[in-house]
């Protein structure tokens, strides 16, 4: 298979760099052209050769530009998986960023996942676990309290206030970002979320 995935160019920093803080109308159409062509080009031949190499990869999209300078200071892209499950890749000037997502869910996910938990927390739980112990961040849209339906002391009260549920992890290599090494990275990192995002596929979707 052709790969078209090199790394970033390193002057993709310099042109992020020049999309700090509140950049003008005038500045974003003057890094326009070069801001696709070193930073979302890059991307899309990311996901395209991930996609290239497992299938499951295959329905992503990558983030265009907005109104809001964040769509310009941040390049994103998502591979979904399942409604509202997603792994979300994005390339700033803190590195390139992994996450595998349940997130912005629908009118009855939030029960479904609840109900999953109380049925199978202890597979959920030993999956988070072992993501934790590979630096990976656990996060999401926490209820201060428990459900009503559910009681204070259910063996996972911290996974049934989740209202979404997020882990993410962080190349900590700057140097590999200039070369095809990301590409493996973000290979592996989805290969390691792979168990997470099938369950809340399974729970919610």
């Amino acid at each position: 298979m052709t790969r078209h995935f090199t790394g970033w160019p390193r002057q993709a920093y310099d042109v992020l760099l020049g999309l700090e803080g509140l950049p003008s109308n005038e500045t974003r159409e003057r890094l326009r052209q070069d801001r696709e062509r070193l930073v979302r080009r890059p991307m899309i031949d990311l996901l395209n050769d991930l996609a290239g190499d497992n299938p499951r990869y295959a329905d992503f999209s990558v983030w265009s530009y907005g109104k809001d300078p964040f769509w310009w200071q941040h390049q994103g892209g998502i591979i979904r998986i399942a409604r509202c499950v997603e792994y979300v890749v994005r390339f700033d000037l803190d590195g390139l960023h992994v996450k595998g997502a349940w997130h912005y869910p629908d009118p009855g996910q939030v029960p479904r996942y609840r109900a999953a938990v109380h049925h199978s927390g202890r597979e959920l739980a030993a999956l988070l676990d072992s993501l934790r112990a590979k630096d990976y961040d656990i996060t999401g849209d926490v209820m201060k309290r428990m459900p009503r339906e559910y009681p204070a002391d259910h063996p996972y009260a911290d996974l049934l206030r989740h209202r979404t549920l997020v882990a993410g992890r962080t190349l900590s290599n700057e140097d590999c970002l200039w070369t095809a090494e990301a590409l493996a990275w973000l290979a592996e990192r989805a290969e390691e979320l792979d168990d997470l995002m099938d369950w809340l596929a399974g729970a919610v979707a």
